[in-house]
């Protein structure tokens, strides 16, 4: 019986997920999980290996067609297969069909929203808002997800854009601070910080003023991340 070789420049895969760059006139593709490529983007998932279903670089992955070293070189400034993959993997469009296109699109939009539920509440009644209330808000303002952008990046945008749409009454949940300190300028670095239920975005310009006014005489400590009404409880 005959055997049927493969060429040693063709490497056949199964159930790819395919992520594509065009550089220096070339296509170039990669092989990955599926499910993998934006936990990376998201910075969920850190391990390449999980990601990769092989560290080589493609001219075609469903001909199993190898890219040529001097065409990476060209397009890449170096024939690195691994450091490659991750540029692709950053900076390439995934492939997929219209349905998982969809699908991705609508798992995205509900990580969005829940997200901002999780981060924000209605400050007239100091509660948070169900996600579901959320989704429709992002619709009514007519948001448009970013495939290519990390959830905590769009759910910035979308406390955001709600608040200047006013669809719904919305503010970030306040953190609780204290910071014990002592020295003769209690007095001036009380003033600056006196509103110690903050934004959780302005830790850092605390932490901050904490670090190089007070320095050694001072500890800063967080009470809580984040304050609501629960029911009828108060945190």
């Amino acid at each position: 019986m005959s055997k049927i070789f493969t060429p040693t420049n063709q490497i056949r895969l199964t159930n790819v997920a395919v992520v594509r760059i065009k550089k220096a006139g070339k296509r170039f593709e990669i092989a990955c999980y599926r499910n993998k490529v934006v936990s990376w983007r998201n910075q969920v998932e850190k391990d390449i290996d999980e990601v990769l279903q092989t560290h080589t670089v493609f001219a075609n992955v469903s001909k199993g067609q190898v890219a040529k070293k001097e065409d990476l070189i060209k397009a890449f400034n170096t024939d690195n297969q691994t450091e490659i993959c991750k540029q692709i993997l950053s900076k390439g469009e995934l492939q997929v069909s219209d349905k998982e296109r969809q699908s991705q699109i609508e798992q995205l939009f509900k990580d969005i929203a829940t997200t901002v539920a999780n981060k924000c509440l209605n400050p007239e009644l100091k509660r948070p808002y169900p996600v579901t209330i959320i989704e429709k808000s992002m619709k009514d303002v007519h948001y448009s997800v970013k495939p290519n952008q990390s959830t905590k990046v769009q759910a910035m945008a979308v406390i955001k854009l709600l608040k200047e749409s006013n669809s719904i009454p919305i503010e970030r949940a306040k953190m609780r601070l204290k910071v014990n300190f002592k020295g003769k300028d209690i007095k001036k670095l009380r003033e600056k910080l006196v509103k110690m239920e903050i934004d959780p975005g302005q830790f850092k310009e605390i932490d901050t003023i904490v670090r190089n006014e007070i320095k050694s005489r001072a500890f800063l400590e967080v009470l809580s991340y984040k304050e609501m009404v629960l029911g009828d409880e108060y945190f």
